[in-house]
């Protein structure tokens, strides 16, 4: 797969053009259903990671918060994940990029639409509903949005179960009727289990009910330890150590003619408590003046202007937060291939009229609006490495 384009040229001071663009159309999250999928022989799908080899079932595992940096720093705690390093489509190489922002919400619905975030329209997590006015949170689905309206795709599953393939899903239980499953993930079936154990059999099971099958499953607490304790902690070592567990668990199960490929959403990196390193917007009057809405989260901000003052923030915001953030304005950021190579015209006022992407580790944190996210140890969304390089390791049977 094609590297990413910018991680090794260097990069001049508040340049736009020289934040790191996600591998999009050859090494991104949006382009591994479609890769697999078409090798499953799926009508209008297209194999754009060429280095992977079609199966007959193929089983996706996504592990919420498991970025590629992350887990080649804890070989110990990951002893069959890193066995995998060497030997898996992605280990050697260059690793899947998630997309702009990296987040759970943009990154699932690129997953299970094939498609990057400026055309399945959840490009971050919280953007403006350009309806009412109001911002909307896409990962909790609030306030309440007709799910097909923001997300009118058909999903690869549910092109997939129109062909012919058996398709299915497996995960907490809790995730079956929620908005983000019905326009990201939804297609065949979906089954419902607590444990990871309870999913790794099932997903196994699943695999075999086919002659061609496409399964999905997902493990979120990995990012719930990351964002608590931080990937420094002994709780998300522990995480990762079950993570590792549940993946040899589920490649020891595969039916025969099965190919199981290991994947995340984005990576995380802790941030300091400290002034120098959390900007608070809540605090900062620089910051605020003009800005009617903000939107994103710490490391990926959507900024709100109030109308005819879009010049005036976008300028304020490059003064004050000088070398620490990409800050681009809108048509900037869109020009230069943040959230894909197209911007559906419903989303392109889902966009910030001002987009700040950290460079560094820092965070924009909200204090008095957002106290759960600001005081969250582990963070994502950016562009960095830390957080946008994800594994994409092999196991076939």
């Amino acid at each position: 797969m094609a590297a990413p384009v910018g991680w090794d040229d260097p990069i001049e001071p508040l340049a736009v053009d020289s934040a790191p663009r996600p591998a999009y159309g050859t090494g991104s999250l949006a382009d591994l259903l479609p890769t697999l999928a078409a090798g499953l022989g799926v009508p209008g799908m297209t194999a754009t990671i060429s280095e992977l080899t079609p199966a007959d079932r193929v089983c996706v595992f996504l592990i919420d918060g498991l970025g590629w940096e992350q887990l080649r720093a804890h070989p110990d705690e990951a002893p069959y994940l890193t066995s995998l390093l060497g030997s898996s489509r992605g280990g050697t190489g260059t690793p899947l990029t998630t997309g702009y922002p990296a987040t759970t919400a943009t990154s699932l619905a690129s997953v299970g639409t094939g498609l990057p975030p400026g055309a399945h329209g959840l490009p971050g997590y919280v953007v403006r509903n350009p309806a009412t006015g109001d911002l909307m949170n896409q990962l909790r689905w609030q306030p309440w949005t007709e799910p097909a309206v923001w997300q009118p795709y058909p999903t690869v599953f549910e092109r997939a179960s129109a062909a012919g393939v058996h398709a299915a899903q497996v995960s907490a239980p809790a995730f079956q009727n929620t908005p983000l499953t019905k326009v990201a993930l939804s297609g065949g079936t979906f089954h419902g289990r607590l444990t990871g154990e309870e999913r790794m059999d099932l997903a196994a099971r699943q695999l075999a009910a086919g002659d061609r099958s496409l399964v999905y499953t997902y493990y979120a607490e990995l990012d719930g330890a990351g964002h608590r304790y931080g990937v420094a902690s002994d709780t998300w070592r522990g995480q990762l150590m079950y993570v590792d567990r549940l993946v040899q668990r589920l490649a020891e199960q595969l039916p025969p003619r099965s190919a199981l490929y290991v994947t995340a959403d984005h990576g995380m990196l802790d941030i300091p408590f400290d002034d120098e390193h959390r900007f608070d917007f809540d605090l900062d009057w620089e910051l605020r003046a003009g800005v009617a809405l903000l939107g994103g989260e710490g490391r990926a901000r959507h900024v709100y202007a109030v109308p005819g003052a879009e010049n005036d923030v976008l300028t304020c915001w490059r003064e004050v937060l000088g070398e620490h953030f990409w800050v681009a304005s809108r048509a900037e950021a869109v020009d230069a291939g943040w959230f894909g190579p197209r911007i559906d015209p419903r989303v392109h006022d889902r966009l910030g009229d001002v987009i700040a992407a950290a460079r560094d580790d820092v965070l924009i944190i909200a204090s008095e609006r957002e106290p759960k996210e600001s005081a969250m140890v582990g963070n994502h969304g950016s562009m960095t490495p830390a957080e946008q390089f994800v594994p994409l390791l092999e196991v076939r049977s």
